[in-house]
């Protein structure tokens, strides 16, 4: 599983979708009498144990949405006092190990904790889309070592809806099909526009991202994020794209991006010299969502802008509203995960649109045609593999 949730400063899990997620598969599991052993890592603590990373307010979680124990065992794959506990294991029983993370061979697919968490069952089930794009000892190498022993290998209900949305937004979409993209940088994104490009309609692109291509334009971003390395990059895609690329009228800007900030509202070839952009302007919002609720299909990966402070929230807020006035009139809406999937939850959307993905990072490779190692390892499927 995927179970890197978002802690506040006293422990407690402070968005559950990743967990919510998952509950499908596990009761599913539980009904049918398996004995569960759940797998997951919580944050970076860098392959030794730290408090601060402990998965026990995910099993606590666990615990009340399944309405039974969920143990959190502290004992490493590999150990006899865990091997001993598995055993004991009645049916319908599920258990979570502690983050295992803690142990360096997680992130180095270490094949002697891949074998030594293989020997734990006899069955692997991969629903951790979240770390699909990882070849880590959890997702990869305990499912080789449970296929070795001839066990199968197979993706939770989960795993299915991600690859299943995720990849028909872009084999066969009802058109329009709308994409929009937006976020930091270009850099992070570059294989998904190509790769969504020829597919897509429309592409509309905002968040800091939009500066490269407005620098690209020629346009002055004052102090704002610019990657000066993509700028040529950014115009070779402008020139192709042509009319498909949508890019910002206005933008919102201020000399400091925080929440206190003093913003105006300017045309994108009106930002000052010490001004910074922080969202996308009022004129852009209704353009973008015209175009967003006219889509039949539509893909959303990244802000607008810093959607975090009020001051550059709408632009987001604004694609977010218009999502779900397109999902509400019959369209297939596909969040891509990560600050995407929270701006919904901010704008109290999130339960209006078909797909939110619990992988941002697993999506954007997914949708740039990158093959994911924690899918790429279950028992192949049906004549396009993946567990389809």
């Amino acid at each position: 599983m995927d179970y890197n949730v978002p802690l506040s400063p006293e422990g407690a899990v402070t968005d559950s979708i990743r967990v919510d997620s998952t509950l499908p598969t596990l009761n599913h599991l539980r009904e049918a009498g398996a004995r569960i052993i759940l797998v997951s890592h919580l944050g970076r603590p860098k392959g030794t144990p730290d408090p601060r990373y402990s998965l026990a307010p995910v099993a606590q979680l666990l615990s009340r949405r399944l309405g039974a124990d969920v143990p959190l065992l502290a004992d490493p794959p590999g150990s006899d006092a865990l091997m001993e506990r598995v055993e004991a294991m009645e049916d319908g029983e599920v258990v979570l190990l502690e983050n295992i993370r803690f142990l360096s061979g997680e992130t180095e697919n270490d094949p002697e904790l891949g074998e030594a968490l293989g020997r734990l069952g006899e069955v692997f089930l991969g629903d951790a889309f979240g770390a699909a794009h990882r070849a880590h000892a959890s997702n990869v190498g305990a499912a080789r070592a449970i296929r070795d022993r001839g066990g199968p290998a197979v993706a939770g209900f989960l795993m299915e809806r991600e690859l299943r949305f995720l990849r028909e937004a872009v084999r066969d979409p009802a058109r329009p099909f709308v994409a929009v993209l937006g976020g930091a940088k270009i850099s992070g994104k570059i294989d998904v526009i190509e790769a969504l490009l020829p597919q897509v309609d429309r592409l509309i692109v905002g968040g800091a991202m939009a500066n490269t291509f407005f620098r690209a334009l020629g346009l002055s971003t004052g102090a704002s994020l610019v990657e000066e390395d993509r700028v040529a990059m950014a115009g070779e895609l402008l020139e192709r794209a042509g009319e498909k690329l949508l890019l910002p009228v206005d933008c919102v800007v201020a000399t400091t991006l925080d929440a206190a900030a003093d913003s105006r509202t300017v045309s994108r070839d009106g930002v000052g010299e010490g001004e910074r952009i922080g969202d996308i302007g009022a004129t852009s919002q209704e353009l973008f969502s015209r175009e967003v609720r006219g889509a039949r299909t539509c893909l959303w990966n990244g802000p607008m802008g810093v959607f975090e402070l009020a001051p550059f929230a709408e632009g987001t807020f604004a694609v977010a509203r218009a999502l779900a006035e397109a999902t509400d009139a019959g369209a297939i809406s596909v969040v891509g995960g990560g600050d995407s999937a929270a701006a919904a939850v901010a704008a109290d959307v999130a339960e209006r649109l078909t797909h939110i993905s619990t992988g941002g990072g697993a999506s954007l490779e997914l949708l740039a045609g990158a093959s994911l190692p924690g899918v790429d390892v279950l028992d192949q499927l049906g004549d396009e593999g993946g567990n389809e």
